[in-house]
């Protein structure tokens, strides 16, 4: 298969095109951070300041309570937390004491809970505490035995033998056991993924892993940022990779100051931003929107934000001058997947930006677009392919799936199931997302998953979900609908079904009910077919 490297020829001298990872565990940025910036805040969170010698101290105490109450090496610690100081602590906390952190996102309802916790088999979990119920509602069918709450705020909820978060610590005696950990093999995190088929899975992010990503976006970035210098706005979630990676482990990478907000408010994140002038800006473009939209967005002083890197969706053009033009930032799209840590693509700012494009590969990622039928022969440039992805990010593999690993691995590459094109000089344009996929608002929706939901209503027949045009959130989720003779649901009555049923982003917002679905010769339901319905009325 030969190699079409464009792409390298755009790396200046400064920026190297191989980035060395130290055999390392990711607990040790923390701790190496510290010893250079100990006095530098880590994180601002409503105000509260917490430096990096308090928060390597208190990940350390969470590691010596984890280890008190059990907790040993390999064991999965699941973390069900919006972005907030106990997010980091228990993450670093988890992976000093030899624990594979196990991302599950706070909006999951009870049936999407209980199948992470299973799936993981994680006997520990660090759970806000207005989901508290949610997780006690399905902790017998789990083998759950360490409960942690987490209160932002005062609580008068009665938790039984659990522990809030303030008594869990109190176990720790400040003695962590060393454990021995094996970067390059040894799982850090497990991220939940829907993947092509729909069935959620965990990807197997080794400790390399998730270093290398930190390393190769540190790379990429340095000539526009510094180290011990920069604020980043962090209100993408961290339990989604983009997060995980691009705010919390390269911001303790470069001692920058995370400034943590639990969620996207536009008034909230505007007041933060005047009050916090953060420097780095990640996110995905119904931030964007939001902000450009507000009219009086340059009033809060959002022009002390430098850099955004956007990922999660496509980017409009319209919407990246807009922003640039009342920012005086640089929006640089990427493109990046939890199979790999995420990040493999971006559009430099070394080089041009090219609107339309993810931009070019990270320093040590080769990538390349392959025939869609067999995928091994690389396609001519601007011609639609595979586009598949060698580098040290790229997961170890799939938890307790086999066969999906080797379907999704092969040959040393990553086969992403997007569908691409890159031009002559290397820059990749993603022109087709992964088979179904919807992605609203920055999260990915795997129809299979609303579907599943949609055919256990006792009314219907056959479901089929898409995703339709939406100009804030990128796209929503139609639902089409054929109900069982006899049966009659209005379409308010199926979105509230679905809204007691899944998690709030993953609803229709429009149902559509027919008599009848496309259909193959044999049977198939013709997804694609009602995607070109919706393209063609546009």
């Amino acid at each position: 298969m030969s190699e079409n490297k464009a792409w390298l020829a755009h790396y200046p001298e400064s920026v190297a095109k191989e980035v060395e990872i130290p055999n390392i565990a990711i607990p040790q940025i923390l701790l190496d951070s510290t010893a250079k910036f100990p006095q530098n805040n880590a994180i601002s969170f409503y105000g509260k300041k917490i430096t990096f010698q308090e928060l390597a101290f208190t990940a350390n105490a969470f590691a010596s309570a984890l280890q008190k109450s059990g907790v040993q090496k390999g064991d999965r610690i699941a973390i069900m937390l919006p972005n907030c100081p106990q997010y980091v602590i228990s993450y670093y906390g988890a992976l000093t004491a030899g624990g594979i952190v196990t991302q599950v996102n706070p909006m999951s309802v009870e049936r999407e809970i209980e199948h992470i916790l299973n799936d993981s088999g994680a006997e520990t979990i660090i759970v806000f505490d207005p989901l508290y119920p949610r997780v006690k509602s399905v902790q017998q069918n789990t083998k759950l035995k360490n409960v942690i709450v987490v209160s932002l705020q005062p609580s008068t909820q009665s938790i039984g033998d659990d522990f809030t978060f303030e008594q869990f610590m109190a176990k720790a005696d400040g003695k962590v056991q060393p454990v021995d950990i094996d970067p390059a093999h040894d799982v850090a995190v497990l991220q939940y993924t829907g993947g092509t088929t729909g069935r959620s899975k965990g990807a197997m992010l080794t400790h390399r892993n998730l270093l290398a990503n930190v390393i190769q976006s540190h790379e990429f970035f340095k000539e526009s940022t510094e180290t011990g210098k920069e604020k980043c706005l962090t209100v993408i979630p961290l339990f989604h990779v983009f997060g995980m990676t691009s705010c919390m482990n390269l911001s303790i990478y470069n001692a920058a100051e995370m400034i943590m907000l639990p969620r996207f408010d536009l008034e909230e994140v505007l007041n933060t931003i005047k009050n916090e002038q953060p420097t780095i800006f990640p996110g995905v473009p119904t931030m964007y929107v939001a902000i450009t939209s507000h009219p009086k967005a340059e009033e809060y002083g959002i022009n002390s934000i430098e850099i955004c890197n956007s990922g999660s969706a496509p980017m409009p053009l319209e919407l990246m001058k807009n922003f640039e033009g009342k920012t005086g930032s640089k929006i640089l799209e990427g493109y990046g997947l939890s199979e790999a840590a995420p990040t493999t693509h971006c559009n430099p700012l070394f080089a041009d930006r090219k609107p339309g494009s993810v931009g070019i590969g990270f320093p040590s990622t080769d990538y390349k677009i392959v025939d869609l039928g067999t995928g091994t022969e690389e396609v001519p440039v601007g011609e639609l392919g595979e586009v598949i992805i060698k580098g040290p990010q790229v997961m170890k593999g799939y938890w307790n799936m086999p066969e999906e690993t080797a379907n999704t691995l092969r040959n040393g590459w990553l086969y992403t199931g997007d569908i691409a094109k890159v031009d002559e000089d290397g820059y990749l344009y993603i022109v087709d997302r992964k088979k179904d996929m919807i992605i609203a608002s920055g999260y990915n929706i795997y129809p299979r998953d609303v579907e599943e939901v949609i055919y256990e209503h006792p009314a219907v027949q056959e479901a089929v979900v898409i995703g339709v045009p939406d100009a804030y959130r990128g796209e929503s989720v139609k639902a089409v609908v054929v109900l069982k003779s006899g049966q009659t649901v209005t379409e308010e009555e199926m979105i509230s079904y679905c809204r007691d049923n899944m998690a709030t982003y993953k609803v229709p917002t429009i149902v559509e009910f027919r008599e009848q679905l496309p259909k193959t010769s044999v049977g198939k339901i013709l997804r694609r077919a009602l995607r070109e319905e919706v393209q063609n009325t546009k």
